[in-house]
């Protein structure tokens, strides 16, 4: 279309080898590429030539004067940081050298001209940039603005990766600016509720063992909702090292079961709660496979999430097309070198993933203390207490939740629904309290369902009176310093 095309470096011998006339950019500075390609483009001549505004007579007049001729388009694609941030093995000194610099510069000194100057930073953008040219011999205003916007949020998308390389390279955990960057993963039918617009967006890094990096199998799109309760369940199983299964209900497990056999922990997740459970997020930290999707068949699931499916297991599956099927490798790492942030109206609440089960040896506060057994399963009933929304409390018997009780504002509460909720299984189970007993009642409507040890956190200025009701009733009681509300 009789454009001139100037180029640096490789660019410019690809152009040459392709047959396509092409300047190097060294004819327009009159300058030669120097420092190992360092400074390229950074020159009067390049910037001037995309600067300039064309209908400001004064600088027409600058221009002819510097012999400074007009750059009207400008295409580029910025060195690779985050591909070579992500590759393994990769040095501080190769990352440093990927950091653009001229490219950055050109683009956004062409987005700021972009009256008169398209530019193109997305390849996907090449064929409607021709496809205008070939028309009308240029982009149209509507078609250079939306170009230059792009510019910003590509810059402030590299830039973001690179303060938060050298943030974790330097340890810093609170800089006085705060810049996140996510990339979009796919956009949503619907938020929460059907009349809320809703995208989901994914870590550029630590995407390994986390749904953002799971790949679908099978089902329909994932929901708001379904994402949000997967990943309540997910980081609840990351807790477990033997096979174990988590069923979830609005991000709350409401069955967790651990068993030699996968198939097995999934009929106690099951029978802990089989009402919850339909209609619910299932994840398994093993192979699916055929036996346990046997016993899932049966129930109305929304999501099953697992590092592998067998042949035998996607098989039985595929017989529920709407069944959601996410493969998720790594599915045990755990993700706790990233903060947690939540918004809150006009700001962002940033915190330190809680990523400490037990931070001091837990304490035996009563004259009788756990026997093995109850050991076990308190330190179970721990593991699931952490991952339910305060005021939460988790009883368990033989690695197996018997009741949950999340989100209630009073302890007692939850208490009471867990017992609830659990029937005549309840007795003989433990209980994990997230936070410590104010009073002493809960140690009383333990006792009244039969519950037989408890482990808590402490520190209220009644826990005498929870230990002297615990020693009445010959209930064993821990403490572990270790508060986990979860809101």
């Amino acid at each position: 279309m009789g454009w001139e095309i100037a180029s640096t470096g490789g660019t410019s011998r690809k152009l040459q080898e392709e047959g396509v006339p092409v300047k190097d950019i060294s004819e327009i500075t009159r300058f030669p590429e120097c420092f190992d390609g360092r400074v390229k483009t950074l020159h009067p001549h390049v910037e001037g030539g995309i600067l300039a505004i064309r209908d400001n007579e004064k600088h027409q007049q600058q221009m002819a004067e510097l012999g400074i001729e007009p750059i009207d388009m400008v295409v580029c694609n910025l060195y690779p940081f985050k591909e070579t941030l992500l590759k393994a093995g990769t040095s501080h000194e190769e990352i440093i050298e990927n950091i653009d610099i001229g490219g950055p510069a050109m683009i956004r000194a062409a987005a700021k001209n972009y009256p008169f100057v398209t530019v193109i930073t997305d390849p996907e953008d090449y064929a409607g940039v021709i496809a205008e040219l070939k028309a009308q011999g240029d982009t149209s205003a509507k078609t250079k603005e939306r170009l230059a916007a792009k510019v910003f949020i590509h810059t402030a998308h590299y830039d973001a990766l690179i303060a938060d390389y050298f943030s974790k390279r330097l340890g810093v955990t609170s800089p006085k600016t705060l810049t996140l960057t996510y990339e979009k993963k796919q956009e949503l039918r619907y938020g929460e509720n059907p009349h809320q617009a809703a995208t989901f967006y994914a870590s550029v890094q630590e995407t390994e063992g986390t749904l953002t990096g799971a790949v679908q199998l099978q089902g329909k799109e994932l929901s708001y909702n379904n994402i949000g309760d997967a990943d309540g369940a997910l980081e609840a199983l990351k807790e477990f090292g033997e096979p174990t299964v988590v069923a979830a209900k609005h991000a709350n497990p409401c069955g967790v079961g651990s068993a030699p056999s996968l198939a097995e922990a999934f009929q106690k997740a099951h029978d802990a709660d089989p009402v919850s459970i339909y209609g619910g997020i299932v994840v398994a930290n093993r192979e699916i496979d055929k036996a346990c999707a046997e016993k899932m068949i049966p129930v109305f699931l929304e999501v099953v999430a697992a590092p592998s499916f067998s042949r035998e297991a996607l098989e039985i599956l595929a017989r529920k097309k709407n069944l959601r099927l996410l493969q998720v490798e790594q599915i045990t790492r755990a993700s706790y070198s990233s903060p947690k942030a939540r918004t809150v109206l006009g700001g962002l609440l940033v915190q330190d993933p809680d990523a400490s089960l037990l931070v001091e040896e837990p304490r035996i506060v009563t004259n009788r203390p756990p026997a093995e057994k109850e050991w076990e399963d308190l330190l179970f009933a721990w593991k699931v207490v952490k991952h339910v929304k305060s005021n939460g409390i988790a009883l368990a018997k033989e690695k197996c939740t018997t009741g949950i009780g999340p989100g209630q504002v009073s302890r007692i509460w939850a208490l009471e629904n867990a017992i609830r909720q659990g029937g005549d299984r309840v007795r003989g189970s433990v209980m994990a309290s997230d936070a410590f007993f104010p009073f002493a009642d809960c140690v009383e409507s333990a006792h009244r369902a039969g519950i037989t040890a408890i482990i808590q956190p402490g520190g209220s200025i009644r826990d005498q009176e929870s230990i002297e009701t615990a020693n009445k009733y010959g209930i064993a009681m821990v403490f572990t310093g270790t508060r986990h509300f979860k809101h």
